[in-house]
């Protein structure tokens, strides 16, 4: 099933969403994203593609303290803004929460899910909402038919019209032979993916990956943040050495990244492999923006599921998580 969702990908972008109740939706000026876990990767998406775009991720219940004031109410700014619950399933109880609040606050809010206590809510409250399809995939494998509805409904045409032509562009099996690569070269280590500030969601993208197909620890951080802190627990010495010895870096190199972000990067992988510190090095390619981000994360699909593969785990599922919330 992992296989085939990677492979089937680009027919995502395919997806025509249909906006119910879409008189409903007044004028705005930004957005907030209420989603968690893959679910709420696409508001990172969203910022990469178009950073001049004011959106908001939230990542918790309720809704953004900042947006409130001392009483607990609504600051009068909150009237210009799109509120976008996002949950596949319809059931997470975070996104549940920002989306009772915001709706009990009569604030401008819309839902996006596969179905769910979210959607029957939307529905029974004539709240706008798009309906995303059932595959049965999951949601960190649904970033194109996510970006596909925000899109949609944030009437960002332009990204929207473009977005579609990946169906054609996008080529996962031309990635598989790379992606499996990377996995031998990372296996039986913990890896730690570092990329420019602008490309902040494609280093967490490549982590939770790891994280959720390979079921193994992974990292991640930006420059050029991580060079006032994060690098120097790497100046390995004689007694620290054991706790490095399992770490491998991956730098995601952006041709358009600012050329001191790009110095930064030559830099620190020359001081990283000086000490001893194995690093990748992966020229993020593709003819657009839109391109180069989800050959990147198609890219990272693959390395995770070989690498699942290779420490023999179930790359789809994710139990644990499954665990938590029912102790919970």
């Amino acid at each position: 099933m992992m296989k085939e969702a990677i492979k089937n990908f680009p027919k995502q972008f395919a997806f025509e969403p249909e906006v119910k109740n879409a008189d409903k939706i007044k004028p705005f000026e930004s957005i907030v994203i209420g989603g968690m876990g893959g679910s709420g990767l696409v508001a990172g998406i969203l910022r990469a593609l178009k950073p001049e775009l004011d959106v908001a991720a939230h990542h918790d219940y309720g809704l953004p303290a900042y947006l409130m004031d001392s009483t607990g109410s609504s600051q009068e700014n909150t009237d210009k803004r799109l509120f976008i619950a996002i949950s596949y399933s319809g059931n997470t109880e975070e996104t549940l929460s920002f989306f009772e609040e915001a709706a009990k606050k009569g604030l401008n809010v819309a839902v996006i899910a596969v179905g769910g206590k979210l959607l029957e809510l939307a529905k029974g409250k004539e709240i706008p909402f798009i309906q995303l399809p059932d595959t049965g995939i999951q949601p960190r494998m649904s970033t194109g038919f996510m970006l596909r509805a925000v899109l949609k409904l944030t009437s960002e045409d332009v990204l929207y019209g473009d977005s579609k032509k990946l169906t054609d562009t996008l080529k996962p099996e031309e990635l598989e032979s790379k992606g499996r690569k990377l996995a031998g070269e990372l296996f039986g280590y913990i890896p730690i993916i570092y990329g420019s500030r602008r490309n902040l969601t494609l280093a967490y993208n490549w982590k939770i990956k790891f994280n959720e197909t390979g079921k193994i620890p992974a990292f991640y951080n930006t420059f050029p943040e991580l060079n006032h802190n994060e690098m120097t627990g790497f100046d390995v010495k004689d007694g620290t050495r054991e706790l490095s010895e399992k770490i491998h870096f991956i730098f995601l190199k952006d041709g358009d990244d600012h050329p001191k972000i790009k110095k930064r990067m030559e830099v620190l992988e020359k001081l990283y492999r000086d000490r001893g510190l194995p690093v990748l090095a992966l020229e993020l390619g593709g003819t657009t923006r839109l391109h180069k981000i989800f050959s990147s994360l198609i890219l990272a699909d693959w390395t995770a599921y070989h690498l699942a593969l290779k420490y023999n785990v179930e790359p789809e599922k994710v139990p644990m998580v499954e665990e938590f919330k029912k102790l919970i």
